[in-house]
């Protein structure tokens, strides 16, 4: 692999002002430190924003962060205030943030928001396109930049992109809310491999790809017109071995080594044997959960009362967004509930939550983890949550509890952990009942559990799998894109064809002349066509045969007046040029009267269903139905008709967002081979874009040109994109 480079927001360095110059110090920030390793180890580079506005900095600062940033294999986009105000605290965390948390209510909808979000996004781009390289690899991260693998694969398509969303991604009913929904998607589209924390949010994500965009969606994989996507959950961890050490170093420290802290925190379980401590940790944001969280603890002193003077909350709340409205009026309640329960419960010589608005130092998180006998990790939405994991690498003597949220995406990996739905606060009360009361042997059962989970799967191997797939991702591209006509390859199948004194040529209507519609009957032959069919006819060393699974009667009123074959119905009609209609084989349909009803309660239970009735087959279409549940009442579909068609010579056959059931014994392959057998031809060229199109590349002689629509796995020699390089190939034989 050639270089990585990574994209984020920030960099990973704090620049701060001192006197006449600058400090740099390495951010410790897990992102930061499961990435150093990456973009080092593979000669990349990181680009994010310095953190300092560009309009509090001279010309002269700018060029000197610039050249130091240059020996930490670091490139900044300079921001001003404005670009910040409107691009992240405007667009990222006033609309993004609130609707991916499922907090629409919060959300404003502005446009110099988005304008200034595209701009800044560019931005990004411009500054990786300056130092991104053909076959080199970029990881973009997070809701800030959205738009960046797009903007970068447009400029520079020989570039391989992950990009992995640290937040959640919502269901598609609320990402739906969103004005700029579809360019948000086709930004990420740009990406090679998506990555999110959990499965949930990989399962959203697909959902509104389909339901917004329409593009086929086959497992983790989507496929595009000229390259595939792969998705795909990671849950990010942490630096697992950190934890755990600082742990074991502090537990060594003899007394007058222990912090002020530690002796303060040892002090409090000398007051009495059965004293308890709750540990709290959160960003100050409304996502986590923090006052029902403090209703929850006042609920359980109320309820478990022979707890009260024994059970302290711990609660650390860290400064973020202090000046936004939304998180004053947040401060102002948890004050205000802290307040109210210490003035109902405490006493002389015990106060049963200790409220800390600041952070504290990396040595005073694991003075807190240590101590505490019990974790309460409840936001009512997270993408992952790093303190539970965090808490338990700090737990090296194997006890203590966690009482977590289901809503947070750390839940997945954690269910030896006590479940609590964060909006029950009963449950979350009886829960830390639960834990407080728990037998030390389950404690360590649980715990022993959680540690070789969560320390197998750290931030390095959480950077590593992505890696790994970033790898596999150019494998699969590789492989479906081996078999891609190419300028060069066009040139060579053009002058085959050419030097051939007669030419049989096969074409697919649907998804390989024309593109796919809503309604069947809005497919017709454009301007285009027609007199790309009237250039390939006029050669007569040219034998043009449109081969399709429409019915002759549509077929023959598009194309009738073209000096072309005609095989429709999937082979069982042929119309030979200058001749009637006849069929191929001997078939009958007295079995549809047996097989329509069921395709009827099809359509009443399907919205945006219908059935197509041909001579020998019945359609069901579901191209205008919800993607999922057409795709679900398809494979219902299937295995009811698999049942009933046992006693009849039917066929079911599965096309692009169609099932049809159809006489059996006949196929475009057996249709093209029999209208061959009374020609002698030199050359072959079939095309054709679904899986009814393979029997006819199966069936014709290894020596024909066989091409494939769309990038699937095929028996066909060829693969072109859409029908737009169908069309080129085409017009190539007709100059």
């Amino acid at each position: 692999m050639n270089k990585i480079h990574i994209v984020s927001n920030r960099l990973p360095l704090s620049i701060n002002r001192e006197d006449d110059d600058f400090t740099f110090t390495p951010s410790v920030g897990g992102l930061a430190t499961g990435m150093r390793s990456i973009y080092k180890d593979f000669g990349g580079k990181w680009i994010g924003w310095s953190g300092i506005p560009s309009d509090d900095l001279t010309t002269s600062e700018l060029k000197t962060i610039d050249a130091r940033l240059v020996n930490e294999n670091c490139k900044a986009v300079h921001l001003d205030s404005e670009e910040i105000n409107l691009y992240y605290e405007g667009f990222s965390n006033n609309v993004i943030w609130p609707l991916f948390h499922y907090f629409a209510q919060y959300i404003e909808y502005n446009v110099d928001y988005w304008e200034a979000y595209k701009k800044v996004n560019q931005r990004f781009a411009d500054a990786v396109l300056e130092v991104a390289n053909e076959g080199d690899t970029i990881w973009v991260h997070d809701y800030q930049l959205l738009l960046v693998p797009q903007m970068i694969r447009e400029k520079n398509p020989d570039v391989t992109i992950g990009f992995f969303l640290h937040i959640p991604f919502p269901s598609f009913e609320v990402f739906r809310i969103l004005p700029w929904r579809k360019e948000l998607i086709q930004g990420l589209l740009g990406a090679d491999l998506l990555g999110f924390h959990t499965y949930d949010y990989e399962r959203h994500f697909l959902s509104s790809v389909r339901r917004l965009l329409g593009y086929e969606v086959t497992f983790n994989e989507i496929h595009m017109e000229d390259r595939i996507i792969l998705c795909d959950a990671f849950p990010m961890g942490i630096d697992y071995a950190k934890f755990k050490d600082k742990a074991n170093e502090l537990f060594r420290k003899s007394l007058p080594e222990k912090s002020e802290l530690h002796r303060e925190l040892e002090k409090y379980f000398l007051m009495g044997s059965d004293r308890k401590l709750i540990l709290s940790i959160d960003r100050l944001d409304y996502t986590k959960g923090i006052p029902s969280r403090i209703r929850a603890f006042e609920h359980f002193l109320e309820h478990y009362p022979e707890f009260r003077n024994r059970v302290t909350l711990i609660m650390l709340v860290v400064p973020s967004r202090a000046e936004v409205e939304q998180y004053k009026l947040l401060k102002s309640e948890i004050d205000e509930l802290v307040g109210r329960i210490n003035g109902r419960f405490g006493g002389v010589n015990y106060t049963p939550i200790w409220y800390f608005y600041r952070s504290l130092p990396f040595d005073s998180l694991i003075e807190l983890y240590s101590l505490s006998d019990v974790a309460l990790v409840t936001p009512v939405r997270d993408g992952m949550n790093l303190v539970a994991k965090e808490y338990i690498a700090s737990r090296i003597n194997q006890t203590g509890v966690m009482v977590l949220s289901e809503m947070a995406g750390v839940s997945k990996e954690m269910g030896e952990a006590i479940m609590i739905n964060p909006n029950n606060e009963p449950e979350i009360a009886d829960a830390i009942y639960q834990a407080l009361t728990m037998p030390l042997e389950e404690q360590k059962d649980r715990m022993t559990v959680l540690q070789q989970r969560i320390g197998r799967y750290d931030v390095f191997k959480w950077a590593s799998e992505f890696v790994k797939s970033l790898q596999k991702v150019q494998s699969i591209q590789q492989n479906f894109l081996a078999k891609k006509i190419t300028p060069s390859v066009r040139k060579d199948i053009v002058d085959r064809v050419l030097s051939a004194k007669k030419r049989a040529i096969f074409l697919d209507y649907d998804g390989t002349l024309v593109g796919f519609k809503n309604d069947p009957q809005a497919a017709s032959p454009d301007e285009e066509l027609h007199k790309l069919l009237t250039a390939l006819e006029s050669d007569p060393k040219n034998m043009v045969t449109v081969i399709s699974g429409r019915d002759r009667e549509t077929l023959e009123r598009w194309l009738g007046n073209h000096k072309v074959n005609l095989i429709t119905e999937h082979g069982v009609w042929l119309r030979r040029l200058g001749e009637d209609w006849q069929m191929i084989d001997n078939l009958n349909s007295n079995w549809k009267p047996s097989i329509r009803p069921l395709l009827e309660s099809y359509v009443d239970r399907t919205p945006g269903t219908f059935i197509e009735e041909k001579n020998y087959s019945l359609v069901w279409h579901y191209r205008k139905a919800e993607p999922e549940q057409g795709e679900q009442r398809a494979n219902e579909l299937k295995d009811e008709l698999h049942d009933m068609i046992s006693n009849y010579n039917l066929e079911i056959m599965e096309g692009n967002k169609v099932i049809e059931v159809k006489a059996g014994g006949i196929n475009k392959g057996i249709a093209a081979m029999r209208f061959l057998n009374n020609h002698q031809v030199d050359c072959i060229l079939a095309i054709g874009d679904d899986w009814t199109d393979e029997y006819m590349f199966r069936e014709l002689p290894e020596t024909a040109i066989t091409v494939k629509v769309g990038l699937k796995n095929t028996a066909a020699t060829y693969k072109v994109e859409s029908v737009n390089s169908v069309r080129l190939l085409l017009k190539s034989l007709t100059e």
